[in-house]
């Protein structure tokens, strides 16, 4: 892909979660259905509730960090441990970050890396409210992680990675951040049928989380490139519903499922 067309997602996808953050959740006033992920006409409260998250994990995290944009639970997945840090790619608003804070406990760390300026300024707002100090918020793209070598444990990601133009990048990346031993725990979209070049094309599926989905093939060997071991991507066929609404009447339930990925650096 070129680096022409890398910016053109690059920008789509910024502005298009630039309107999510000043708006509070995943469709906002104007934003057609095919431009916007999470559930058309549905409160982000509702959102995660169907993908998983708990009525107590919706309820602990502040007031404005649940914008819906989710299309699983990566924290039923990252089992995470008292005292492990932690990344989130593309925190949006914090709501996963304030949970795994609270999994982590103090002695622990949640970093959460977001590429729109509106969505960090939304983060950082949410923690003030809290006063969550084992939490921060770092601005920056997925594909450049600002943060250091072999500095955390566990890294999470809820429906971010297939935003991003190249996935190889990102879980190279991700491998460095990484500990020896440490994990990779995201929900993300996989291709399970190829995409009509038509979708593939349209910038906003890329903004809906759709055109930037991988083969669940291609995916691992992604993953397996970058060095992670132990890769796992378990499909979900109940995702079809809500994936149906981020593009009514296109189809993208035939090619495209909601997954569960995890992966091991090795030690």
């Amino acid at each position: 892909m070129s680096e022409g067309r890398n910016q053109e997602i690059l920008s789509a996808v910024r502005d298009r979660y630039r309107q999510a953050a000043q708006s509070g959740g995943p469709a906002p006033a104007g934003c057609k259905p095919s431009a916007c992920c999470g559930g058309v006409g549905l409160s982000p409260q509702q959102i995660s509730s169907a993908l998983g998250y708990s009525a107590q994990e919706i309820a602990a995290a502040p007031e404005g960090a649940n914008l819906g944009l989710g299309c699983g639970n990566p924290q039923a997945l990252a089992q995470l441990r008292p005292g492990e840090a932690v990344l989130d790619l593309g925190c949006g608003g914090g709501f996963d970050c304030f949970l795994a804070a609270r999994q982590v406990g103090p002695q622990g760390l949640v970093i959460g890396v977001d590429m729109t300026p509106e969505m960090i300024a939304r983060a950082r707002a949410n923690a003030a409210k809290v006063e969550a100090a084992n939490v921060s918020f770092r601005l920056g793209e997925i594909e450049h992680l600002p943060v250091a070598d072999a500095s955390v444990d566990v890294i999470i990601s809820n429906c971010v990675i297939n935003l991003a133009a190249d996935k190889r990048a990102v879980y190279a990346e991700a491998f460095r951040a990484l500990r020896p031993g440490g994990r990779l725990a995201v929900s993300d979209v996989v291709a399970f049928a190829p995409l009509p070049p038509e979708m593939k094309q349209d910038l906003s599926l890329w903004a809906s989380c759709a055109a930037g989905a991988e083969l669940e093939g291609d995916l691992r060997a992604i993953l397996a490139e970058a060095g992670f071991r132990d890769i796992a991507i378990e499909l979900n066929p109940a995702s079809a519903d809500f994936i149906r609404q981020w593009a009514p009447g296109r189809g993208l339930e035939n090619h495209l499922a909601a997954a569960r990925i995890s992966a091991v650096k090795p030690a």
